[in-house]
């Protein structure tokens, strides 16, 4: 199968890991897909490392450039499927007219509902299949009037580790200047070390972590809280640490590009989103063993079952972090036998091998409905 993925943005995150995951799985599996991406775009130069296909298209009005090009590459009719990764890339392939000439997919991360305008909603409309990253995604989706029938659910993978204490957990701690070992009851109790990676944005709740830490560090007062991610909220978090005076407890750590060392560093993992379609971080927390807690919301509740893989706690409340942050802690068998849960869920559920295989069905069957769709009409069209 010919598959195009088209993917505008320029910065990494979530949604441009998955893609890179996805082409990644697709020829690995004997697929022919390439990437349609702008210039200078942190996928379109990982792509090009592993020498995958790469149409580079300039970031100067990418959606009309993206267009044009979306247009000459399927006028032959060589690709099965037009797969648009974000909002950008769904712009351009319906300017395209990609659904014209292949199975136009659309990907939707955000429990946003549709916009109504009517150059949205063409969009959309177009789409052979629109495909949810969660239950909960798929549920804003239909509450905003796309059709039931044209909605599936594809979960975001992650890579799962071999062995997720291949690297030492000393020594990972020793990165972030944390002496210890993350296993080791009395450095948990002593000098436990508390962790969350994501975009330091206002919508992810990194302020929460740093009250709660203000408050942890009463009881434990060698604990730390390591921020992996870069964002806009940064100053505000620097001087928030600063008031509360944690600020020598917080570990900014910017964006760290070999993310898979931060993880068995830690001893709980954190992710304070209010507003996420899943959460890959905590995806990979999980397939690392490291017990985990979240708000109950949003799609949160699709990924951590409460009480066995993970916790759950009430949306925005300080308190239920400190609650559940302080269980784990005081109880290690329990926090371990939550970590080993957690990692038998994720790989059983939200691998990256088990997304391509999903997203591969979507690809059949849209690819096979079109190819119909076309009999049905060059038989209409004949003569009688």
């Amino acid at each position: 199968m010919n598959i195009l993925l088209v993917d505008l943005e320029k910065e990494w995150r979530g949604g441009q890991n998955q893609a890179f995951l996805l082409l990644k799985g697709l020829n690995a599996r004997g697929d022919c897909a390439e990437l349609m991406t702008v210039k200078g775009s942190a996928l379109g130069r990982r792509a090009a490392r592993r020498r995958m296909k790469v149409h580079f298209v300039t970031p100067r009005a990418a959606r009309i450039s993206a267009a044009l090009k979306i247009r000459a590459l399927t006028t032959s009719g060589s690709f099965d499927v037009v797969h648009a990764n974000e909002a950008h890339a769904v712009t351009a392939a319906w300017l395209a007219g990609a659904h014209r000439r292949a199975a136009f997919v659309i990907s939707r991360r955000v429990g946003y509902p549709l916009a109504k305008t009517v150059l949205a909603r063409a969009r959309y409309k177009a789409a052979a299949r629109i495909v949810a990253i969660s239950q909960w995604v798929a549920e804003q989706l239909m509450d905003s009037g796309a059709p039931k029938e044209n909605i599936s659910v594809v979960y975001e993978g992650v890579e799962i580790p071999a062995n997720p204490r291949a690297q030492s957990p000393h020594l990972a701690r020793m990165r972030w200047g944390v002496a210890g070992v993350a296993d080791d009851a009395r450095v948990a109790r002593e000098s436990p070390l508390l962790g969350s990676v994501g975009v330091l944005s206002p919508d992810k709740g990194h302020e929460l972590l740093i009250r709660a830490l203000a408050q942890l560090r009463k009881e434990y007062g060698g604990c730390r809280l390591l921020l992996a991610g870069d964002g806009p909220s940064r100053p505000m978090l620097e001087t928030l640490a600063r008031e509360l005076g944690v600020h020598q407890a917080v570990i900014f750590a910017g964006f760290v590009t070999d993310i898979e060392s931060v993880y068995p560093a830690l001893d709980v993992f954190l992710f304070p989103s209010s507003f996420e379609g899943l959460g890959t971080s905590l995806l990979a927390a999980m397939s690392y063993e490291v017990p985990s807690i979240a708000f109950r919301c949003c799609a949160f509740g699709e990924i951590i079952e409460n009480e066995k893989s993970g916790l759950l706690v009430e949306q925005g409340n300080v308190e239920g972090i400190v609650k559940a942050v302080t269980r784990l802690l005081q109880n290690r068998e329990f926090a371990r036998g939550m970590g080993a849960a957690g990692r038998e869920r994720i790989a059983k559920i939200f691998s990256c091998d088990h997304m391509v295989e999903e997203m591969k069905k979507v690809y059949r069957e849209v690819a096979r409905d079109k190819l119909d769709s076309r009999l049905a009409n060059s038989h209409a069209s004949k003569p009688a």
